[in-house]
């Protein structure tokens, strides 16, 4: 028994409501996540209605299988009046100093392909020295902290004028932040996408044509000028496994890797002197 009869109550009620909401947005019927979390469909019912009030584990366990993000679940325990689970400690903080030694590690291992941290806004808070080539050119007011990615790769002041496959490569960030905002319900977020549908595209920029010459065939490369030539690079995200921490939870590693080998040359003529943001993990 996972969950005992209470009256109804605001905290009570309020969990119901929010665990409901994301079975709904996962389109899990009551059924489904009460096999899941080895409970009953009457169970799930008295939970989203009020009617029990979950234990800790439940919720905890529900919101495992809802796969809630991990600041969403201390929502849920507060709703449901437990204290929250998962701090949200600082990347500045000195026990985080494991963690920035290893990103700066990872990083610079990746140089001269540019890679980058981002957090969960997209906001970079550590970046190699490689990211510098994808920066030329951008300008000076998307540069001061905090750099967002998102908005130094489609504004029309950004790197947007240098995107050979602009219209493509727009339409796959906004499409990703789409899926990342159904999946977080993370409001935040969805104003960032708002505003960057709304950056004007260039009529410069025409409609990719259906076959793309000798690119990658298997993933859309980011095909980008410079210095008079075409870079082409393949993009990759990772992310930290089961994290105990809100900051690390929102935390992905962005790489560009070259897709062809005149993209990998240029990288290694040209490796930039300086880290873009002169800082490592958690400076901001």
């Amino acid at each position: 028994m996972t969950t005992t009869t209470a009256g109804p109550g605001p905290s009570v009620a309020g969990v119901g409501t929010l665990l409901r909401g994301w079975r709904e947005r996962r389109r899990i019927s009551q059924l489904e996540l009460a096999l899941r979390a080895d409970s009953s469909a009457r169970h799930i019912s008295f939970i989203e209605t009020g009617r029990s009030r979950p234990s800790q584990a439940m919720v905890l366990k529900l919101a495992e299988h809802l796969e809630v993000p991990v600041r969403e679940r201390n929502s849920l325990l507060v709703a449901a009046g437990y204290a929250p689970s998962f701090p949200e400690t600082p990347l500045r903080d000195p026990a985080m100093d494991p963690l920035r030694d290893s990103l700066d590690r990872l990083l610079a291992a990746y140089d001269p392909n540019p890679a980058l941290v981002l957090d969960g806004m997209y906001d970079v808070v550590a970046a190699n020295r490689g990211v510098a080539l994808l920066l030329d050119g951008v300008a000076e007011h998307l540069l001061r902290p905090p750099m967002n990615a998102m908005r130094i790769t489609l504004h029309p002041d950004g790197l947007a004028p240098r995107i050979l496959n602009f219209r493509q490569w727009r339409g796959h960030l906004l499409e990703r932040i789409e899926r990342q905002i159904t999946m977080s319900g993370y409001a935040p977020l969805r104003r960032l996408y708002e505003e960057l549908a709304a950056y004007p595209v260039d009529a410069a920029h025409p409609e990719p044509p259906a076959a793309d010459g000798p690119h990658s065939p298997f993933a859309l490369p980011l095909r980008v000028a410079h210095g008079g030539r075409e870079l082409s690079f393949l993009s990759t995200a990772a992310t930290f496994n089961t994290p105990m921490d809100v900051t690390v939870s929102e935390l992905a590693i962005e790489t560009f890797l070259p897709a062809d080998p005149e993209t990998a040359a240029a990288l290694r003529e040209g490796a930039p002197s300086v880290t873009p943001a002169e800082s490592g993990p958690g400076s901001r």
